[in-house]
């Protein structure tokens, strides 16, 4: 009973700051999402605002991007960080340097990897002067098209460190004895990554791919101080709509954009997560 209290009172100041800090506030957003009005002439609308929302232009386009950002973007951290990985895999122990490298993108402060790609993609950028160079037209990089596939180039090469790290402490983990007895019994590379690697990964996957999920929409950052608070229509994302409804005090708009938001990462979420447990179940 006294390893229970002091337990508890261990507890207290994490659980009371998770209920004042996080609980409290999304309980609010929840309200606003269902609200108009302010202060005492606050009402209850209903759906009114979801219904609204999902006719802004502003928000679907936000919404289109974000949505091509992570399809785009998730698929190719995920495959090239796993490819890495496995590389390392055998060597582990040697790659500690490298492993460093890798985790350099991912710790850089946001204002030195803005400085780094308006300095390779600005229009007086060095591959604006390679091209001139062999005497190619330049292009603005940052504008129309190509600037979505450089920030999904940022993406890449900021975090799949991070994810080659975590996909890597899941490889490690998978005892060796299983390979040789593969190996004994004639299985080739292909027989011993479908039948013996992968089915061992998946929890490991998860997790890369949550991280993943997670430092994509740290990219904001980065995008917002490229293409401003207004930037072009490739890459104009949730976060942009959010954080304009926040400045101009639109509390239903940001309420229900981010009530939307987080639906759509937890049923994605749920729905790999339920893949993953039948895949587990299944080995078991």
């Amino acid at each position: 009973m006294r390893k229970k209290s002091s337990g508890c009172i261990l507890i207290a100041p994490l659980v009371l700051g998770c209920l004042v800090f996080y609980l409290a506030p999304f309980l609010l957003v929840l309200r606003f999402s269902f609200s108009a009005g302010s202060g005492k002439s606050i009402r209850l609308v209903g759906l009114e605002n979801y219904q609204r929302i999902l006719r802004n232009e502003s928000f679907m386009l936000a919404f289109g991007n974000s949505l091509r950002f992570f399809a785009v973007g998730l698929p190719l951290i995920m495959v090239f960080a796993y490819l890495i990985a496995l590389l390392m895999q055998k060597q582990a122990d040697r790659h500690k340097l490298l492993k460093s490298v890798f985790l350099f993108p991912y710790i850089m402060p946001v204002a030195g990897t803005v400085l780094l790609v308006d300095l390779l993609f600005s229009e007086a950028g060095l591959l604006n002067s390679l091209l001139g160079a062999l005497g190619l037209p330049a292009g603005d990089w940052l504008a129309g098209p190509s600037a979505f596939w450089v920030t999904i180039g940022l993406y890449l090469w900021k975090n799949a460190g991070y994810a080659v790290i975590l996909l890597l402490a899941g490889l490690i983990t998978i005892p060796t004895e299983q390979y040789e007895s593969a190996d004994l019994d004639g299985a080739n590379t292909w027989q011993r990554f479908f039948y013996i690697t992968t089915p061992q990964m998946w929890y490991s996957v998860f997790f890369a791919l949550v991280f993943s999920v997670i430092n994509g929409f740290k990219c904001f950052r980065e995008i917002f101080l490229i293409g401003g608070q207004e930037p072009g229509d490739e890459i104009y994302m949730l976060q942009h709509f959010i954080n304009n409804s926040f400045e101009s005090m639109n509390y239903a708009s940001l309420s229900v954009s981010s009530i939307l938001l987080l639906a759509v990462i937890l049923i994605f979420f749920g729905l790999f997560y339920g893949f993953v447990e039948r895949k587990e179940a299944y080995r078991a």
